[in-house]
Protein backbone atom coordinates (compact mmCIF):
# COMPACT_ATOMS: atom_id res chain seq x y z
CA UNK A 1 0.00 0.00 0.00
CA UNK A 2 0.62 3.43 -0.65
CA UNK A 3 2.06 5.39 2.28
CA UNK A 4 -0.38 7.59 1.68
CA UNK A 5 -2.88 6.29 3.61
CA UNK A 6 -1.59 6.52 6.53
CA UNK A 7 -2.48 10.23 6.90
CA UNK A 8 -4.53 10.77 9.70
CA UNK A 9 -8.33 13.25 9.96
CA UNK A 10 -7.70 16.30 11.55
CA UNK A 11 -10.57 16.41 14.01
CA UNK A 12 -8.48 19.45 15.69
CA UNK A 13 -9.48 21.34 12.39
CA UNK A 14 -13.38 21.76 14.30
CA UNK A 15 -14.61 24.50 15.33
CA UNK A 16 -17.96 26.29 17.10
CA UNK A 17 -19.87 28.89 17.84
CA UNK A 18 -22.46 29.34 19.82
CA UNK A 19 -26.53 28.29 19.67
CA UNK A 20 -28.14 31.37 18.74
CA UNK A 21 -31.35 29.87 20.54
CA UNK A 22 -30.21 27.57 23.09
CA UNK A 23 -33.66 27.63 24.63
CA UNK A 24 -35.22 26.30 20.88
CA UNK A 25 -34.93 22.91 19.67
CA UNK A 26 -34.19 23.15 15.50
CA UNK A 27 -32.39 20.77 13.03
CA UNK A 28 -29.60 22.02 11.35
CA UNK A 29 -28.64 19.86 7.96
CA UNK A 30 -25.82 20.36 5.83
CA UNK A 31 -24.75 18.37 2.77
CA UNK A 32 -21.12 17.61 1.53
CA UNK A 33 -21.92 15.98 -2.14
CA UNK A 34 -17.93 15.75 -2.18
CA UNK A 35 -16.44 13.84 0.65
CA UNK A 36 -13.55 11.74 -0.51
CA UNK A 37 -11.63 8.77 1.46
CA UNK A 38 -9.68 6.33 0.32
CA UNK A 39 -10.09 2.02 0.58
CA UNK A 40 -7.63 0.83 2.64
CA UNK A 41 -7.91 -2.32 0.40
CA UNK A 42 -7.20 -1.46 -3.21
CA UNK A 43 -5.67 1.84 -2.22
CA UNK A 44 -8.70 3.54 -4.98
CA UNK A 45 -10.87 6.62 -3.81
CA UNK A 46 -14.13 6.37 -2.31
CA UNK A 47 -16.11 8.85 -3.03
CA UNK A 48 -19.62 9.83 -1.58
CA UNK A 49 -22.19 12.37 -0.19
CA UNK A 50 -22.35 13.08 3.78
CA UNK A 51 -25.65 14.14 5.49
CA UNK A 52 -25.18 15.70 8.78
CA UNK A 53 -28.57 16.14 10.60
CA UNK A 54 -28.30 17.59 14.13
CA UNK A 55 -30.50 19.34 17.30
CA UNK A 56 -27.73 21.70 17.81
CA UNK A 57 -27.57 22.38 22.51
CA UNK A 58 -24.74 24.78 23.08
CA UNK A 59 -22.74 24.85 20.25
CA UNK A 60 -23.19 24.52 16.33
CA UNK A 61 -20.47 23.33 14.25
CA UNK A 62 -18.63 26.27 12.11
CA UNK A 63 -19.07 25.80 8.13
CA UNK A 64 -16.00 26.36 6.87
CA UNK A 65 -14.15 24.17 9.86
CA UNK A 66 -16.23 21.03 8.72
CA UNK A 67 -15.41 21.33 5.18
CA UNK A 68 -11.68 21.31 5.98
CA UNK A 69 -12.28 18.37 8.65
CA UNK A 70 -13.90 16.22 5.26
CA UNK A 71 -11.24 16.92 3.22
CA UNK A 72 -8.58 15.55 6.21
CA UNK A 73 -10.17 12.37 4.93
CA UNK A 74 -8.82 12.82 0.82
CA UNK A 75 -5.76 10.58 1.93
CA UNK A 76 -7.09 8.52 4.54
CA UNK A 77 -7.56 4.83 4.33
CA UNK A 78 -10.75 3.19 6.09
CA UNK A 79 -13.56 1.51 5.16
CA UNK A 80 -16.77 2.80 4.60
CA UNK A 81 -18.35 2.06 8.54
CA UNK A 82 -14.99 3.12 10.15
CA UNK A 83 -15.58 6.79 8.44
CA UNK A 84 -18.71 7.46 9.09
CA UNK A 85 -18.61 6.33 12.69
CA UNK A 86 -15.25 8.31 13.13
CA UNK A 87 -16.78 11.75 11.57
CA UNK A 88 -19.81 10.75 13.91
CA UNK A 89 -17.98 10.24 17.29
CA UNK A 90 -15.70 13.54 16.55
CA UNK A 91 -19.08 15.77 16.00
CA UNK A 92 -20.94 13.74 18.83
CA UNK A 93 -17.76 14.49 21.34
CA UNK A 94 -17.42 18.31 19.86
CA UNK A 95 -21.18 19.72 20.17
CA UNK A 96 -22.95 17.26 22.58
CA UNK A 97 -26.05 17.55 20.66
CA UNK A 98 -29.64 16.29 21.62
CA UNK A 99 -29.82 14.61 18.42
CA UNK A 100 -27.28 14.02 15.28
CA UNK A 101 -27.25 11.40 12.23
CA UNK A 102 -24.71 11.58 9.96
CA UNK A 103 -25.25 10.10 6.78
CA UNK A 104 -22.86 8.72 3.96
CA UNK A 105 -24.47 7.63 0.74
CA UNK A 106 -21.42 6.21 -0.81
CA UNK A 107 -21.12 5.88 -4.82
CA UNK A 108 -21.33 2.50 -6.20
CA UNK A 109 -18.68 1.06 -7.12
CA UNK A 110 -18.32 -2.88 -8.62
CA UNK A 111 -21.79 -2.97 -8.55
CA UNK A 112 -23.19 -2.08 -5.28
CA UNK A 113 -24.19 1.11 -3.53
CA UNK A 114 -23.56 1.29 0.31
CA UNK A 115 -25.37 3.75 2.47
CA UNK A 116 -23.93 3.85 6.03
CA UNK A 117 -25.98 5.97 8.98
CA UNK A 118 -25.47 6.44 12.82
CA UNK A 119 -27.66 8.06 14.72
CA UNK A 120 -27.09 9.87 18.44
CA UNK A 121 -29.73 10.22 21.01
CA UNK A 122 -28.16 12.08 24.20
Amino acid sequence: MSEFLYDRPRPDLLETFENPYPARDYEITHVAPEFTSVCPKTGHPDFGTLTLRYLPTEQCVELKSLKLYYQSFRNHGAFYEAVTNQIADELIRLLKPKELELEANWTPRGGLHSVIRVTHTA
